[in-house]
């Protein structure tokens, strides 16, 4: 039996997660490329396949229905489908778009109506095709996309993270941000990622998104009465990642 065939996609997005894959040099990825055999990957070689993939990885938003054929020709043909990245699987930064109905204009300005910058509201893919797994971040955790592969390879089922950045810091014995006077996202923010930001002093930002129903009433509630953060600063702290799963968008 061949090795399993892998191929990257990318759509709507800064391509970031397929450079930090090709930052992989050690040994870890060395050892997992005697395993599977990568047949595309724009970033990294010029090889093209329209065969019947294994695992296919798509990088980037749904924000063009001119996309959709595409998206639909890899569900075809590839036996399992990861979303890797923020922008694959909740929408991402692209998404702050949604919020703001003048978006071309105030980004493109008189250039706005040209037709290569014609798009949609970003999505994720998953509002467009079955997606077997998510790989979150911003950018992606090469680490945890590898950890995903190898699970596949051999016959092991993911384990996708969906628990609290708090439970992460208690782990490293870090100091709450809020015991420090400052704010933080970790509360309902999707874990995975080691919860190095806190460690660091920086607040958490929630680049993986948010855990399955999050409470953000009550983090709204905190950011306001113990982050110190005014009402409307409050209701969008969390946009920069988290705009598909944040309510309260303008009419």
């Amino acid at each position: 039996m061949g090795k399993p065939t892998v191929a990257f996609f990318d759509f709507a997005c800064c391509e970031g997660c397929q450079i930090e894959m090709t930052n992989l040099g050690d040994e870890a990825f060395l050892e997992l490329l005697n395993h599977i055999d990568i047949v595309e990957f724009r970033e990294a070689m010029s090889e093209t396949t329209k065969e019947p993939i294994d695992i296919a990885l798509i990088e980037g938003s749904f924000t063009r229905e001119a996309d959709r054929a595409r998206l639909e020709d890899i569900r075809r043909r590839a036996k399992v489908v990861i979303a890797y990245g923020q922008c694959a699987t909740t929408g991402g930064i692209n998404a702050l778009k949604n919020h703001q109905k003048d978006y071309k204009e105030f980004v493109y300005g008189h250039a706005a109506g040209m037709p290569h910058l014609a798009s949609d509201s970003a999505r994720p893919i998953s509002s467009v095709i079955k997606v077997d797994y998510n790989a979150f971040g911003c950018p992606v955790s090469k680490y945890e996309v590898l950890q995903i592969i190898s699970h596949l390879v051999h016959g092991k089922e993911p384990v996708i993270p969906d628990y609290p950045v708090c439970m992460e810091c208690k782990r490293r014995e870090t100091v709450c941000r809020y015991h420090e006077g400052d704010h933080c996202l970790g509360q309902v923010a999707r874990a995975g990622c080691g919860a190095p930001c806190p460690a660091s002093g920086i607040p958490c930002e929630a680049c993986r998104g948010f855990v399955s129903d999050p409470n953000l009433a009550s983090l709204k509630k905190v950011l306001r009465e113990e982050g110190g953060l005014s009402e409307r600063r409050a209701e969008t702290k969390a946009l920069m990642f988290t705009a598909n799963e944040t309510a309260g968008r303008p009419a």
